[in-house]
C-alpha cells in the first residue's frame, strides 16, 4: 500500500524537539512545522539527532547528492514524473524536509527526498533537509528504502532490485522473487524484462512509472529482435541533440505523449527491420503510413496516423468509387 509523505514522516520521526511524539499527528506536525532539531529513531534502534539545513536553490546540485543505493532511478525525474509535487512546491515551497547525512567531504547525501530535491532544482526553490553526522550505511539504506515506499517505483526500478537479488543468490528464481516481493510471477517477469532494457530507451518516455507491463514486454521483444548495429542506431535516434523523444513531442499530457513516444519507437524499429514478406504480405504504398495486401478479389488497406477529418475524406472517396 502506498504511504503518503505525511504518514512517512510520522513513521520515521520518533522524537520531536527532545520530546517523544506519542501519535502520528504529533510527528506530522513537528515535521511540517520544520522544527530546527528532531531526534529520529532509525530502524527502531539508534536515536540520531538531525538538524534542519536550508540550502539555497543555486547550491542544491553542488552541495547535495543522492544516496548511491537508492532504488529510484534519478534520470527519470523530470517535470512529468514530478508533476504530483512540482506545482505545489513552486507555489508554496517545500512542505516536508528531506532526510540526509553529512559525508566526510561536507557533501550532504540525501536518503529520503530525492524527488523533493529534484523538484527544488527544477522549481529553483531552496531545499530543506534534516541532516545528521552519524548514520551508518545499514541505517542509511533503511531510511532510503522506507522513504521510497510512499511513491511506487517503476517496473525498471523494481526489476533492478529483483535482478540484484538473483545475482547475489538471495533468490533462486522468479517464483522466489514473487514470494520475496509479494507480487505475481507475471509482474516479476515484466520487471526483469524492463530492467534488461537500456536506460537510454526508457528515458525516451515522459514518466517511466506510467509504463505498464504490456508495453514493457512488447518493447523488450522488439528491441531484442534487433542486431547490435540496429540497437545502437535506435538508441542514437532516441537521444539526438534536441533532447529526448518526449521533449520533441507535440502532444499534451503524459498519456498522449507516452502514446506518441511508443508509436515513434515502433516506427523506427519497423524501418530498421521491415517485416518479412510472404505470398500474401502487405506492400508499402506510403512508407510507414499506408500499405495494402491483395488476395484474389480482396484488397486490404492498412492506414496509420489517420485523424477523423482524413478518415471521413477517405471513406467518402471509397463510397464514390464502389457501388
Amino acid at each position: 500500500m502506498a504511504i503518503k509523505t505525511s504518514d512517512l514522516n510520522a513513521k520515521l520521526f520518533g522524537k520531536v524537539d527532545k520530546r517523544r511524539a506519542t501519535t502520528p499527528k504529533e510527528a506530522q506536525s513537528a515535521a511540517k512545522a520544520q522544527a530546527q532539531v528532531i531526534e529520529l529513531a532509525v530502524a527502531g534502534e539508534q536515536l540520531v539527532t538531525f538538524e534542519l539545513i536550508r540550502i539555497p536553490a543555486a547550491e542544491v546540485e553542488a552541495k547535495t547528492k543522492i544516496f548511491a543505493a537508492n532504488a529510484r532511478e534519478q534520470s527519470f525525474l523530470n517535470e512529468h514524473a514530478l508533476s504530483d509535487i512540482l506545482t505545489t512546491l513552486r507555489e508554496r515551497g517545500q512542505q516536508y524536509p528531506a532526510v540526509g547525512r553529512r559525508m566526510a567531504d561536507g557533501m550532504i547525501e540525501v536518503l529520503d527526498g530525492s524527488r523533493r530535491r529534484m523538484s527544488c532544482i527544477l522549481a529553483e526553490k531552496e531545499f530543506l533537509v534534516y541532516v545528521a553526522d552519524d548514520i551508518n550505511a545499514e541505517h542509511a539504506k533503511f531510511l532510503s528504502d522506507v522513504a521510497n515506499a510512499h511513491k511506487p517505483l517503476s517496473l525498471y526500478e523494481k526489476g533492478k532490485e529483483m535482478q540484484a537479488k538473483l545475482d547475489s543468490g538471495e533468490a533462486e528464481d522468479q517464483k522466489a522473487l514473487a514470494k520475496m516481493f509479494q507480487c505475481s510471477e507475471a509482474l516479476v517477469s515484466g520487471a526483469l524484462k524492463a530492467a534488461a532494457l537500456p536506460l537510454e530507451l526508457l528515458q525516451a518516455y515522459p514518466n517511466v512509472v506510467e509504463l505498464g507491463r504490456p508495453t514493457i514486454v512488447k518493447l523488450h521483444k522488439q528491441f531484442n529482435e534487433l542486431s547490435e548495429n540496429q540497437r545502437s542506431e535506435l538508441l542514437n535516434k532516441c537521444h539526438e541533440d534536441n533532447g529526448f523523444i518526449w521533449q520533441r513531442c507535440q502532444s499534451q499530457g503524459v498519456a498522449r505523449i507516452t502514446k506518441e513516444v511508443t508509436e515513434t519507437i515502433e516506427e523506427w524499429i519497423h524501418n530498421l527491420v521491415p517485416p518479412k514478406r510472404s505470398a500474401s504480405s502487405s506492400v508499402d504504398l506510403i512508407k510507414g503510413r499506408v500499405s495494402y495486401a491483395r488476395k484474389g478479389n480482396n484488397l486490404t488497406l492498412s492506414l496509420k496516423k489517420i485523424d477523423d477529418t482524413l478518415m471521413k475524406d477517405i471513406l467518402e472517396f471509397l463510397e464514390s468509387k464502389i457501388d
